[in-house]
């Protein structure tokens, strides 16, 4: 007699295969049996699975929950949407090793990148670690609602070795590389994943300096890959200046695929300044893949969008110096404020700031849009934009910008694509995820609190790519499906899972696909301290099991906390 059995799913089972009717049979956190319905025999348990879609739980390889696992046996939003496993310590940033004395500057740099509330970390951390290794330990101790992951991060290791002279990009020795690099193979034999490192200027600490290891030269970047290879696994990660791929960046990477055999993982984006240069990119990985030097470029599922709003880091109004007297009020008092007749004539009056405002708030309304009270657009129509219905309504658009931001109590968005829309489509993400060698990720669950929330991606992934997309065509649920399972677990040689099949880990989710769905994004005030951070949570996730367990009920947690950390390929 089984454990527990599900019956009569609609079975995608994360290996690319059509989906088909099955029983799924779990004993002792294993997947006991795949059968054809009625055959998977008696159960202590059973689950009436008619009309249901059942799938491996997600693994999502790009978050940033190295502070949150502190305080949050959770690791929302991820395990909100169907994620099982996450794995962290992306684009050089973490925790660990870490100098008693660098504490607050790991925490700065933190927040700087990713945009994590510091007052949150510096009340919510636990530092009962030094080493990367007490780091693991010290997650090794806790309980979650998932599994997760970490890479070893070059920031820290840099600003551990070198002090000083790492923190602020300076060229490192023969000596300081020897001395990362058995930091990194250290970590990495006691269970870290991967290593990650930055390359972007857009990652700067919350006092402005990049992240360490901008700037490393080749030696540093190929001396710290060899402990990949001493190592036996690991990723190697980063976070790249996106125009510089497929010249500046291709070389060491490249290099350090062959040296080592260990898997690059560059982040792809389409920035606007370059539109096109991600065909670039794909024709480089498939010249890598053709040779069979294994290089990745993970990708995201949407736009990367930030959502400006009057609890955020910032708002279109925050540009114009007739807001600056009620700024710092509380909510109600600037939505009561910004109704009034007075204010909003001063906000319409283009301001004497040498062309500041003009710049950044009335010559980019083309690609603003609002934000329904609903599941949010992602690929939004150029009629629909603020500066479109301006013109249709005859509208001021400071007037229908004031409007979007008050409404729903003083909750309203007004979403603005980063990266991803050039071409006012998801037409990149349509064809970068059919390609062989790109890799679903980026959804940055647990970072950028106030501006970004992507976290609930992997439900958009079902629900957009698979379901809903009206502007272009679909893909196939059963590729969507496999990418943010089988296929992400192998990229980290997490072979245990994301795929139904007998002796797999009983990590599933069972979900309700014509229903499954999202709200939109809210301010919550639930980080340490009541620090803020935007949340967008699902519908439709009836059940997920993690290691054979109950974690979700109907889109609520049970209070169940089977995850634990990885340690290493499986």
């Amino acid at each position: 007699m089984h454990e527990l059995v599900i019956r009569g799913a609609s079975l995608v089972d994360g290996s690319g295969a059509e989906q088909r009717l099955a029983d799924v049979a779990v004993d002792a956190g294993t997947i006991a049996a795949v059968d054809a319905p009625g055959r998977s025999g008696r159960a202590k348990r059973t689950i009436d699975a008619d009309g249901l879609l059942l799938t491996p739980g997600w693994v999502d390889v790009h978050t940033h929950y190295d502070a949150q696992a502190s305080w949050d046996p959770y690791l929302t939003p991820s395990s909100w949407h169907g994620v099982t496993s996450v794995v962290m310590g992306n684009c050089g940033v973490g925790f660990a090793p870490a100098a008693p004395d660098r504490h607050e500057w790991l925490i700065e740099l933190m927040e700087g990148v990713e945009d994590i509330p510091g007052s949150a970390m510096t009340e919510g951390m636990q530092w009962s670690w030094e080493s990367f290794e007490e780091f693991l330990d010290s997650l090794d101790a806790r309980n979650y609602a998932i599994d997760l992951g970490a890479q070893i991060a070059h920031g820290p290791v840099r600003g551990y070795v070198m002090g000083d002279r790492g923190a602020d990009n300076e060229a490192a020795t023969p000596d300081d590389i020897a001395a990362m690099a058995a930091i990194v193979e250290s970590g990495l034999r006691a269970g870290a994943l991967g290593f990650s490192t930055s390359r972007t200027p857009l990652h700067k600490s919350l006092s402005g300096e990049l992240v360490p290891g901008t700037h490393a030269a080749a030696d540093e970047l190929l001396g710290i890959a060899d402990a990949l290879a001493r190592a036996g696994h690991g990723v190697f990660q980063f976070a790249p200046e996106h125009v510089d791929v497929p010249t500046a960046e291709w070389p060491w990477m490249r290099a350090i695929a062959e040296r080592t055999g260990r898997t690059v993982s560059v982040n792809l984006n389409q920035p606007n300044s370059a539109p096109d240069l991600w065909r670039d990119v794909l024709r480089l990985l498939d010249e890598a893949r053709a040779d069979g030097v294994p290089i990745v470029a993970q990708v995201a599922g949407r736009v990367v969008g930030l959502l400006m709003c009057l609890e955020g880091s910032f708002n279109p109004l925050d540009f114009h110096p007739a807001y600056a007297s009620i700024r710092d009020l509380p909510l109600d008092e600037r939505v009561a404020a910004l109704s009034g007749s007075e204010l909003r004539a001063a906000l319409r009056v283009e301001p004497d700031d040498g062309g500041l405002f003009r710049k950044v708030v009335l010559d980019a309304i083309g690609s603003w849009w609002a934000v329904d009270d609903g599941d949010i657009d992602y690929e939004p129509e150029a009629s629909d934009s603020i500066e479109a219905v301006a013109a249709r309504t005859g509208t001021h658009p400071i007037d229908l910008i004031v409007d979007q931001l008050c409404a729903h109590g003083g909750h309203g968005m007004i979403l603005t694509p980063f990266f991803n829309y050039a071409y006012g489509d998801l037409s990149f993400q349509y064809e970068a995820h059919q390609h062989p060698s790109t890799r679903m990720g980026l959804a940055d669950a647990g970072a950028h609190c106030r501006v970004i929330c992507d976290g609930g991606t992997p439900t958009f992934m079902l629900t957009h790519w698979t379901r809903d997309r009206r502007r272009g065509p679909t893909l196939p649920l059963e590729l969507v499906v496999h990418r943010q399972t089988r296929q992400t677990a192998e990229l980290y040689g997490l072979g245990d899972r994301g795929l139904v099949a007998p002796g797999m880990r009983a990590d599933l989710n069972l979900i309700d696909y014509d229903r499954l769905t999202f709200g939109p994004p809210r301010m919550a005030y639930d980080l340490p301290g009541g620090a803020r951070r935007l949340v967008q949570k699902a519908d439709g996730y009836v059940a997920t099991f993690v290691n054979g367990v109950q974690t979700v009920d109907h889109d609520e947690f049970t209070g169940e906390l089977p995850g634990r950390l990885i340690r290493g390929p499986r």
